[in-house]
């Protein structure tokens, strides 16, 4: 039987809404490559990936997928998978090289290109306007720990804004801050690299203000598309019933989930920080011009769901996350492993049911303040073959990918445990295998195999899989 005949196909297909948006997602620094074409100038991911040992096995983003040069192809292949929209991100180096000042006019051009084929191949485009590459020149001056980000960041949004604003249907601001704080100012796992620990929260209240200030800027310039955030959010639980290992749950929420949710969609920052104080000697005062343009109407919520965490108090190994890292040990919490589930390439636990939770917990956290979801990433690395010479068999990833879609039906169906959540769309990630940041190509999350020394792209079963998901969809009527 092939996938075009599955019956599980056919069933998840009837039971996905007619106006469910089926998508893929990617990034501009993990597949672009083409690094000082076009005038693109460096970024904070540039300087970070020379660092001896910051990459595994060396492994460099000079040419990705090069998909600076093979944009069409790509194009063509998401036209054949058959997906409604792609979320892809503007790499702001390329599009203002210093981060302030004069704009390249070489890569307005780029995304103007790519955002036309888009259109012309009938799928909507979601831009997602930082997804991690800050120019270098701001990564010098401070990154995220300098308030000056956020003001240059407005400009530059309201410039993609001016330029693209007629034709992208959504809008994304932000791409996780959390993992920007997280791995890049407190663990030093990626760029820019920095030891910060809980100093690092200016990070995080300065990306907060630049969501705000470019969602201003947007609306200034007169888009048309929506405007959204996304964040990774990951359900939290504790290790034990211990009273230790619940407190440490709720301080592993609160920094991974509720600090970047919570302003935004709330005004404020989560009472609960008290928990932290003695950690966040960083924590300024906040004032309340700040929550107010933090604050902004957003038109739809971006959730990127990997999996569930489970954490103990005390100590760890230095081995709690995607990339070992030393300073872990310095934090008075760690991360267990759920032995009931199977893991990723990563590690990670495949644990779709947990997603319906986090959808009833965004819900009851944020009541009428919640806005409708996108599932802006969701997938898994398996382990695969460098080079094939045919679809890859990636049954695992179908199986991921088929488990979450039903879960996230289900949980928001009439009776359903999160039946109140307005559901609106799901995003692989990710259409191709490409650069997985600190872990080079090592982890292969493609619907798309890629084969990095010819840049051949070869199919996956998954992608037929998907590609017969979105043709077994009832049509819309009329």
């Amino acid at each position: 039987m092939t996938v075009e005949n599955d019956v599980s196909v056919q069933d998840l297909a009837g039971r996905l809404p007619r106006t469910f948006t089926l998508g893929v997602a990617a990034a501009a620094f993990q597949i672009e490559g083409g690094l000082a074409a076009g005038g693109r100038g460096p970024s904070g991911w540039d300087a970070f990936v020379e660092k001896p040992g910051a990459i595994w096995d060396g492994h460099s983003p000079a040419v990705a997928c090069d998909h600076y040069n093979r944009w069409a192809e790509d194009v063509r292949l998401m036209r054949e998978l058959g997906v409604d929209s792609y979320r892809f991100s503007i790499s702001w180096p390329r599009i203002q090289p210093d981060g302030r000042g004069a704009f390249n006019e070489q890569g307005l051009d780029f995304y103007d290109r790519l955002i036309d084929q888009l259109l012309e191949a009938g799928i909507s485009p979601m831009a997602t306007l930082y997804h991690w590459d800050t120019p270098l020149p701001l990564e010098h001056g401070g990154g995220w720990m300098n308030r000056v980000t956020a003001e240059r960041f407005a400009e530059y949004a309201a410039a993609a804004g001016r330029r693209f604003g007629d034709r992208v249907d959504q809008w994304v601001t932000l791409n996780e801050p959390a993992s920007v704080v997280l791995n890049g100012y407190a663990l030093g796992t990626h760029a820019p690299g920095r030891y910060l620990l809980f100093d690092a929260f200016p990070a995080v209240h300065h990306q907060l203000l630049a969501h705000g200030l470019a969602t201003q800027a947007l609306r200034a310039e007169g888009v048309r598309g929506g405007i959204g955030v996304t964040n990774l959010h990951s359900p939290v639980r504790p290790a034990s019933g211990r009273i230790t290992d619940r407190a440490a749950a709720k301080v592993f929420d609160l920094m991974l989930n509720r600090i970047y949710a919570d302003p935004i969609l709330l005004g404020r920052y989560p009472f609960s920080l008290r928990l932290a104080k003695p950690w966040l000697r960083s924590l300024p005062r906040i004032s309340d011009a700040d929550l107010r343009t933090i604050h902004q109407p957003v038109d739809f919520y971006g959730v990127n769901y990997y999996q569930p965490v489970k954490v103990a108090a005390g100590q760890g190994t230095g081995d709690d996350l995607t990339v070992p890292a030393e300073a872990m040990i310095r934090i008075p919490a760690h991360q267990v492993p759920f032995e009931e589930y199977e893991t990723t390439g990563f590690g990670w636990p495949v644990a779709p049911d947990h997603l319906g939770i986090l959808l009833r917990e965004l819900k009851d956290r944020y009541q009428d303040a919640l806005p409708p979801i996108y599932i802006t990433e969701s997938g898994a690395s398996f382990p695969e073959p460098e080079h094939v010479t045919g679809p890859v068999p990636d049954q695992q990833r179908i199986d991921y990918i088929a488990g979450h879609l039903q879960h996230a039906m289900e949980a928001t169906a009439p009776g359903g445990i999160a039946d109140d959540v307005e559901l609106r769309g799901y995003y692989v990630w990710t259409l191709m295998d490409n650069f997985e940041w600190a872990a080079g190509y090592s982890q292969r999350f493609g619907l798309v195999h890629v084969d990095f020394e010819t840049l051949e792209r070869t199919p996956k079963e998954s992608f037929y899989w998907y590609r017969a998901l979105s043709r077994a969809r009832k049509p819309l009527a009329g």
